[in-house]
């Protein structure tokens, strides 16, 4: 009998599967610490209890992707491990804050399956929940990945393709219970921007790029415990090269997009997202942002806005060609909701 695990391929998902996966891990300090060495992540809320605690929080929370990270980390080995690519997100909201001390653990469903027409690979869309310690969701998404098939000669099952919303509606994001930016400290924070000072359409060229090195995605890869053999072995690919995670280039545009939204301190929905090219040791990474939409939340000095978040080696404000598909240079293009002092 084998006892290893060699993943699951494309003909190993079924619409309504549910998995439970392994293995849970408790939240400490640390997992700030290295978040914060891994990238130039410098939010207020996230960095100093006290500044948490003048907000409203007990604590400062772990850095919301990190928990992000932590969650789709234990979806690895039972979703993607044999994966082709990462293909997009939807669906996403963070329920409440992730504290040092709490115990993280996930499961998904399938909620899709397609097989593609050559025969040899098919989508599989789920929807993942991280749970704590008292199984309250902490955050859901739902993700949707290229898998290969093991045996090319199974037959393709029946296509199922979920309905996603385009985008999270406002009303339907969490605020943090207890999150009041009433008394919010700009010159703490690094920038004197508000909500109000944001216009539907602008776009913001985040200045600064950071070059992507092997030893800090592996550290960052084994950090999160994604065990996709793209991003742990170059033989896995013709070209001999190993994937950037893309948990890694959404973490560093998030940083980078400190310089101009440094008081989008809380990210509450993710509406999209296409890991569109991929990324290498040795790339440049720089980010902007547009602004995408406005709306306010019923809690005190707490406003929303809606951002798209792009990765890119190339120029800002540069996303797609003539044909309509995104440029060679474009490496993420995120869609997500944050909060921020009005």
């Amino acid at each position: 009998m084998t006892k290893t695990n060699a993943g699951r391929f494309f003909e190993d998902y079924a619409v309504g599967q549910v998995i439970r996966h392994a293995v849970p891990r408790t939240i400490s300090g640390g997992e700030r610490a290295l978040y914060h060495a891994l990238y130039p992540a410098r939010g207020a809320l996230y960095s100093s209890d006290a500044f948490a605690g003048a907000s409203g929080l007990p604590a400062a929370p772990i850095d919301d992707l990190a928990a992000f990270h932590v969650v789709f980390g234990k979806t690895v080995p039972d979703v993607s491990l044999n994966a082709v690519a990462n293909l997009g997100y939807a669906e996403g909201r963070w329920l409440q804050p992730v504290y040092a001390g709490d115990t993280l653990r996930s499961e998904s469903e399938v909620i899709g399956v397609k097989q593609n027409s050559n025969g040899k690979s098919g989508v599989v869309w789920v929807r993942t929940r991280g749970l704590n310690q008292r199984d309250e969701t902490v955050m859901e998404y739902v993700r949707w990945v290229m898998v290969r098939k093991r045996d090319l000669d199974a037959p393709a099952p029946a296509t199922v393709i979920p309905e996603l919303a385009p985008a999270v509606p406002a009303e339907m994001l969490v605020v943090p219970e207890g999150l009041n930016f009433s008394s919010y400290d700009f010159d703490l924070a690094g920038e004197p921007h508000r909500w109000g000072d944001y216009a539907v359409g602008e776009q913001i060229d985040h200045v600064d790029g950071v070059t992507i090195e092997e030893a800090e995605h592996m550290l960052a890869t084994r950090l999160w415990q994604n065990t996709a053999k793209v991003h742990f072995d170059a033989t896995f690919r013709p070209d001999g090269k190993r994937l950037i995670y893309g948990g890694h280039v959404i973490s560093m545009a998030r940083a980078l997009s400190f310089n101009g939204l440094a008081n989008a301190q809380v990210i509450a929905g993710l509406n999209g997202g296409a890991h569109a090219n991929p990324c290498f040791a040795g790339d440049t990474v720089r980010a902007w942002s547009e602004v995408l939409d406005r709306a306010e939340t019923g809690a005190p000095g707490v406003g929303a806005l809606r951002l798209r978040l792009v990765a890119t080696t190339g120029e800002a404000f540069a996303l797609r060609g003539e044909d309509g598909k995104y440029l060679p240079e474009v490496l993420l293009d995120l869609d997500y909701w944050a909060l921020v002092p009005m």
